[in-house]
């Protein structure tokens, strides 16, 4: 099996890094921390990529499951890899590569690849120099081409698994001009009984990245609110930092509104003067604004959509809320997503669709929930709720609409029922002598091209577009003709394959093969999900709302 070249790198090339290490607990926020920042630094006139390391065995997110590690994101290339990587490419707008996800099983296969092919011309294999020189050289490569590269270690410090990720940023860091290279930790600062922000779990975090050899160079507290000076103060001394290094991010009411707050911390700037990059920096004047307005224009209207599936855990669709938002953004609408199990819907209560604007029918795999999905899709159908079917929504919709309207009975995804005796959605030709799960399926971006004088032309407003796909089954060529002549229309194709559907005869309904959400953005939202709140809002009855009145949540992220 060939192995991956390696590459000479020249530390005077100038790019700087940031290293962003997590304390105390999982999950505080360090990914959108780094986003923020490195969002801040486009703005001032910086090319920002970005490497998530994640430490588990797994080569790829691909076979992980939804509700224990979140969605799977799926790159342009066709990688399949850690939601944060989606949030990187949200914040900072650019395509990511496989090659800016870093995991211990991609590491240590290369690194078994090379010792059985004779590359290590004898030595002994070992943690040091080789899966560190390993991941050295990934994060160098997934740098190139740019001026800045935020690299976050996930996980927490102290994990186990994460040592030889800390002990390569420490040689890593040893190799770099001092100038180069920034260490940023984020920790979780609590409050006790009597309303105190307690300091001793960032004290004892930082201590532990010291025990490694790593010194922060700024530490960033998450806290409900922002950190008391008095606070501020306690941690630069205990943790041996100047205290204008010791940052605030608290909760906030989005996620989009972190870089607001980063800025107004001054963390953007802290890091220009650190690395000497001032002088290259757009004045503050002369810097993009487009982000600030886009996440605080004024919402007016207020949308209720109805997400069907069966992980009740909102990371595991993540994109498709942050879809939601970026289309509510271009609308000035405040959308709220109602949770609805497709469990639920099997048992015939449908009535949890009745009170909202929109359905969505997401992606999924598995026969679990299937019936329910199919349920919704017959009630949006039937109601006129404006649909989105994304990817298992879009098959289930034909499958609901080949029973219900073509009167084919039992009619159903081969995935699902193997001996279907109607399987209107069957398993990809070039899928049939696939044994490995992990990475085989369609995966990436492909073209599918669209019929004109279709609500999908008028979608994309244009004859085709370039979406992500992962899929493995599709709508099966032995149907084609009884569809024809239907109010079901497949207005986007790619060849034999149908990637598009819509009906005529409805306010707004449709389903993509493919997975818009991964390639929406704030500023740039997806069609389909603008089109769904468009339906939404021109849908009979409603009458224009204040979003301004309605009660706000605040969230943490």
């Amino acid at each position: 099996m060939p192995t991956e070249p390696d590459t000479h790198y020249d530390p005077s090339l100038g790019k700087k890094f940031i290293f962003v290490t997590g304390g105390v607990m999982s999950g505080l926020g360090k990914g959108i921390t780094a986003a923020s920042t490195g969002r801040l630094l486009k703005n001032a006139g910086f090319d920002v990529t970005a490497v998530k390391i994640d430490p588990y065995l797994n080569v790829d997110a691909g076979t992980m499951n939804p509700f224990q590690h979140g969605e799977v994101y799926v790159l342009k290339d066709g990688g399949e890899v850690d939601l944060d990587l989606g949030n990187y490419e949200r914040f900072l707008d650019i395509d990511m590569s496989s090659d800016h996800n870093i995991t211990t099983g991609k590491t240590y296969q290369h690194v078994i690849e090379k010792e059985r092919a004779g590359d290590y011309l004898g030595k002994t294999v070992q943690i040091i120099p080789h899966v560190t020189d390993d991941i050295k050289r990934r994060i160098r490569e997934a740098a190139q081409g740019t001026d800045v590269c935020l690299v976050e270690v996930g996980g927490t410090v102290g994990d186990i698994e994460g040592m030889p990720y800390l002990e390569a940023l420490r040689q890593f860091a040893h190799e770099e001009p001092e100038e180069n290279v920034l260490f940023v930790h984020v920790t979780l600062v609590p409050y006790s009984k009597n309303g105190e922000q307690k300091t001793k779990p960032t004290q004892h975090s930082v201590k532990e990245v010291r025990s490694i050899g790593l010194q922060p160079d700024v530490i960033v507290g998450r806290c409900e609110d922002r950190l008391e000076s008095a606070t501020k103060e306690k941690i630069a001394l205990f943790c041996d930092i100047p205290t204008e290094a010791v940052f605030s991010n608290p909760d906030v009411e989005d996620v989009y509104h972190v870089p607001l707050m980063v800025e107004d911390e001054g963390l953007d700037q802290f890091v220009l003067e650190r690395f000497e990059m001032e002088e290259e920096a757009l004045p503050r004047g002369q810097r993009a604004n487009e982000w600030r307005e886009v996440v605080t224009a004024e919402k007016d209207e207020q949308v209720d959509v109805a997400l069907v599936g069966k992980y009740d855990l909102e990371d595991a669709y993540m994109s498709i809320h942050e879809s939601l938002k970026h289309a509510g953004f271009e609308l000035g609408a405040d959308v709220t997503v109602h949770w609805v199990s497709a469990g639920d819907l099997e048992d015939g209560h449908d009535g949890e669709l009745a009170d909202v604007d929109a359905v969505i029918v997401p992606g999924g795999f598995g026969m679990r929930g299937t019936e329910g999905k199919i349920e919704a899709v017959r009630y949006a159908r039937e109601n006129d709720l404006p649909f989105l079917g994304l990817c298992l929504g879009f098959q289930m919709a034909v499958v609901e609409y080949a029973r219900n309207v073509l009167g084919l009975e039992d009619a159903h995804s081969a995935e699902m029922v193997e001996d279907t005796p109607h399987p209107v959605i069957d398993i990809l030709p070039e899928q049939y002598e696939v044994e490995d799960m992990g990475g085989t399926m369609r995966l990436g971006e492909h073209t599918t091209v669209i019929e004109p004088e279709t609500l999908a032309y008028d979608l994309y407003e244009d004859t085709s577009c370039t979406e992500r796909h992962r899929h493995r089954y599709e709508v099966n060529p032995e149907y084609f003709d009884q569809f024809e002549d239907e109010d079901l229309v497949f207005s986007g194709t790619a060849g034999n394959r149908m990637e598009i559907l819509e009906h005529e005869n409805h306010p707004y309904f449709v389903g993509t093969q493919f997975h818009p959400e991964y390639s929406s953005r704030p500023g740039n939202p997806s069609p389909p999900f603008v089109g769904l709140l468009e339906g939404a809002l021109e849908g009979p009855g409603r009458e224009t709302g204040d979003a301004a009145d309605t009660e706000e949540t605040e969230v943490t992220h």
